[in-house]
């Protein structure tokens, strides 16, 4: 005969084992988490696709509390406002970012709070809103593909200007700058032995230069000794020109009452004497041309004139 089940026993001991298993699930899900949090508003100009409901929130790659919510901005649907609850103590100052990050592999999205320097002072609320609102930044991805918008807008600038660069007129101005250059090219390969007697001769040139500078230096000491010894000599020769203007000019002055009176007396007299002596010389011609004329007249005396008509 089988024995009596005790259905009320196994009924507690279904409700004891439930209500173990409820407090277990309680307990790994964090209803018994005894931490203390901060709620805080986080407004997003940029889409928030990846981000759900109790992502995590981080400082500086520290997990320090949770995503609560996530609604459009009542105010502004151009935004996005996040509710944040972090743990109470986490330094939240007002130069403290929240910046939308991707989490490993998986592709999640959460919350990265940076900044908050020392200086700063703590963040509160503002008159208008019920907690304080953490300022935003824009994440990676924004950042990039603003960047690739600029680098795009740049390149079709520059493909514009390119384009207006060569233009038909501008082609046909570089064809025949290229032709030229193809010109001077082949010019300068035929004449290419002279440029290397020339780089030949340069080298032949600062050789010698290099030569000729060695020689000065060795030699420029003793030049500049010998004009040192010119120079005095020169000094010395001055000083006895000197000494003998010096004596000249007392000469001079010694000797100019004698040039006076002899300027003054002597020339007179000398020039009486050369008007004397000139009309002797004009005399003697005349006499040298009569005997020239007729010789006997030195012994006979000069003829006398044929008489005239009537004499």
């Amino acid at each position: 005969m089988e024995p009596k089940v005790n259905y009320v026993m196994v009924g507690a001991f279904v409700i004891l084992l439930g209500a173990l298993l409820v407090g277990i699930v309680l307990w790994l899900g964090k209803g018994f988490d005894r931490e203390v949090y901060d709620r805080y508003y986080a407004y997003m100009e940029e889409s928030v696709a990846g981000l759900s409901v109790d992502a995590a929130v981080k400082y500086r790659g520290v997990e320090v509390g949770l995503v609560k919510e996530i609604i459009l901005n009542p105010t502004n649907p151009e935004q996005v406002r996040l509710t944040l609850d972090i743990v109470r103590g986490t330094p939240i100052k007002e130069d403290t970012l929240a910046i939308l990050d991707v989490q490993g592999l998986t592709g999640l999205a959460i919350v990265d709070l940076t900044g908050g320097s020392r200086d700063s002072p703590p963040l509160k609320a503002t008159p208008g809103e019920p907690y304080p609102v953490i300022k935003t930044g824009p994440s990676l991805l924004v950042r990039f593909d603003r960047a690739a918008t600029r680098l795009l807008t740049n390149m079709n600038r520059v493909a514009e200007n390119i384009d207006t660069l060569l233009d038909e007129k501008n082609r046909a101005a570089l064809s025949r700058l290229l032709t030229d250059l193809s010109t001077l090219t082949q010019t300068l390969a035929a004449r290419k032995k002279f440029f290397d007697e020339g780089i030949t001769n340069a080298a032949r040139t600062m050789e010698n230069l290099v030569q000729t500078t060695k020689t000065l230096n060795e030699e420029l000491p003793l030049l500049i000794e010998r004009m040192y010894g010119s120079t005095e000599a020169l000094e010395a020769m001055a000083e006895k020109v000197g000494q003998t203007s010096a004596s000249v000019g007392t000469v001079v002055e010694d000797t100019k009452p004698g040039i006076e009176r002899f300027s003054q007396q002597t020339l007179g007299e000398m020039s009486a004497l050369v008007a004397e002596l000139r009309q002797l010389t004009a005399t003697l011609q005349r006499s040298a041309q009569q005997l020239e004329q007729e010789p006997s007249s030195l012994i006979f005396g000069r003829t006398p004139p044929p008489p005239g008509p009537g004499e």
